[in-house]
């Protein structure tokens, strides 16, 4: 995008816009300076993600005002700059006396408490954070601007509002330069502080919270071995002649990259090896080698042989129960890397550059692949949740039916009702969960507190137990309570890892049962198709639920409380706290 000229990007932003408005993103732009060049360079970058975005601008230099007017939006942008907190202020502040700069600090955190208050129902909410660059980029002692951005970030880091997210404006004028970032001729003349290339940068930092709100960040890493993580072809190399030792020139990126894999690992991407190389042999380093810092305890999956790389990270996809439009495939061979891209065209390919020297910085710009709205505590045990999972597969091949391996697991299921203590996980969820996900709607954790606050909304979610261990939080429904006779599904999604082992019924049960005790009658609900959940298509189906409408992708259903039937599994323990 960088490459573009802005004549060119605003014909292809025109070309990729959809009339489609119910399925458009809508985000708000706020500034107190003049942004309008954003608004097409935000659109575009989203677009081309397939993340149908329209942005509105609010009124110029009016953001308190156009907070309180009630929008229905999906996020909101705000340009707060501290330049023009009062007229000439990046000059005029270091005139003033403190009293005068304190008035000045306690009236701009009131009118951002006002703010945020007002746009607490927005689903989500980018602030960008105070910056002084503009006029302290070389300044070696502290002025004045300089101190109350500091003071005013500290107090935006206070606050306590899920659906806010800051961003560092400075390391964007750090990524392009002062003078690709600034115009201050039309800053003097016009109140235009940013440059065109400033906003293709900005759209492009920002970019990865949007991805992530829109269920499209990346969950899978994918390591090749040879002069991937190590310098050097281990077959022919050996053990002792591999580099990744922190003592070498070559050997210290290869740590670096390790390093950062393990901290993703950390972090909840599954980290995988799909690698060329005797099985062995690859055990062997992991195990033993005093330099590998990847070790065997952040891998969750390895195809280590010979067939070609292609077909394994095709079975890697159906082993996780993971799309391959989830992935991201690193590899130092060209050739390997474009029979992926051609084969593949769904994961994304990182290959190692030629110039080794760049190859940590390449892996870090594109972390923001891996971004997650939402952190929650099964992100820190995914490893151990796929190896439990790796054990499950294999015992199931000694069963000479499903129901007997899945009577064997021991199933226990708990339900949590309303939660508020699950709510970063719930919004996680719908924000991850692709493949058993009737509705797929993406909801962030502000959206999924108003539900759960709700006398009109049932939010369950359920944790899933079995020998092996725990499966952690893994489904979520939500169900609108219409009125005292009525009710509808509005959202039914369950994480890959426990899919087939008939846990969908069993809650649908246990709904059911719940909905009849306050009396509800009717339950209707919709299946909207994705090219990710055909797998579920005939699930209502299935759960008695009569069609009564299909058009295109989107299927509506009703289900007469009276003629539900309930399945007949008895095989697994269900709990509600």
């Amino acid at each position: 995008m960088m490459d573009l000229k802005y004549s060119e990007l605003l014909s292809k932003n025109k070309d990729l816009e959809r009339e489609d408005t119910e399925v458009s993103y809508k985000v708000l732009l706020l500034s107190n300076m003049i942004v309008h060049q954003g608004k097409e360079i935000i659109e575009y970058s989203l677009r081309i993600k397939n993340i149908n975005a329209s942005i509105e601008l609010g009124d110029y230099d009016n953001i308190l005002q156009e907070t309180k007017k009630q929008r229905k939006v999906d996020a909101t942008i705000i340009f707060w700059e501290l330049a023009n907190l009062v007229n000439g202020l990046h000059f005029k502040i270091d005139l003033l006396n403190d009293k005068e700069i304190e008035e000045i600090e306690h009236r701009a955190k009131a009118e951002i408490n006002l703010a945020l208050l007002n746009l607490k129902d927005c689903p989500l909410v980018v602030f960008n954070k105070f910056s002084s660059f503009l006029v302290s980029s070389l300044c070696i002692s502290e002025d004045n601007l300089s101190k109350l951005a500091i003071r005013l970030n500290e107090y935006l880091d206070s606050l306590d509002q899920n659906n806010l997210k800051l961003v560092n404006l400075d390391n964007v004028v750090r990524h392009i330069g002062f003078d690709r970032s600034y115009d201050l001729r039309y800053f003097y003349s016009s109140e235009s502080l940013y440059t065109i290339d400033f906003f293709k940068s900005y759209a492009q930092y920002i970019k990865p919270i949007f991805i992530s709100a829109n269920g499209k960040s990346k969950k899978v890493l994918i390591f090749d071995c040879d002069n991937t993580l190590w310098k050097g072809i281990l077959g022919e190399d050996g053990i002792n002649n591999i580099e990744m030792s922190s003592d070498t020139k070559n050997g210290k990126i290869f740590q670096e990259i390790q390093s950062i894999a393990q901290h993703l690992s950390k972090r909840g991407v599954i980290i995988g090896l799909c690698s060329k190389n005797n099985f062995d042999d690859v055990e062997e380093v992991l195990v033993s080698h005093k330099d590998m810092i990847l070790k065997d305890s952040f891998i969750s999956i390895k195809k280590i042989n010979w067939i070609d790389k292609v077909s394994n990270l095709d079975q890697i996809s159906k082993e996780l129960n993971i799309g391959l439009d989830s992935f991201v495939f690193v590899d130092d061979s060209p050739f390997e890397t474009n029979l992926v891209k051609k084969l593949l065209p769904d994961v994304t390919v990182l290959e190692v550059p030629k110039k080794l020297h760049n190859y940590p910085t390449m892996l870090r710009n594109n972390l923001g692949l891996f971004y997650n709205l939402s952190q929650t505590s099964e992100d820190f045990k995914k490893v151990k949740m796929y190896k439990q999972q790796n054990k499950r597969e294999s015992k199931k091949l000694e069963f000479h039916s499903l129901d007997e391996y899945l009577i064997s697991l021991e199933l226990k299921i708990i339900i949590h009702e309303n939660d508020d203590l699950l709510i970063p996980r719930m919004a996680q969820m719908t924000q991850k969960v692709n493949q058993f996900n009737l509705t797929t709607k993406r909801y962030t954790e502000r959206e999924i507190e108003k539900m759960v606050n709700s006398s009109e909304v049932l939010v369950l979610s359920f944790t899933v137990d079995d020998k092996y261990g725990s499966n952690g939080v893994v489904g979520l429904c939500i169900i609108n309570l219409n009125n005292k006779s009525s009710a509808y599904i509005d959202s039914f999604l369950m994480s890959c890892r426990v899919i087939g082992r008939n846990i969908e019924y069993v809650i649908m049960d246990r709904i059911a049962k719940e909905l009849k005790s306050i009396g509800i009658k009717t339950l209707t609900s919709q299946f909207s198709e994705t090219l990710k959940n055909s797998q579920v298509s005939n699930f209502f189906d299935l759960c008695n639920f009569d069609l009564v409408n299909q058009k295109e992708a989107c299927k509506d259903y009703v289900l007469l409380m009276s003629n539900y039937v309930p399945s007949k599994i008895d095989y697994i323990e269900v709990k509600k706290l």
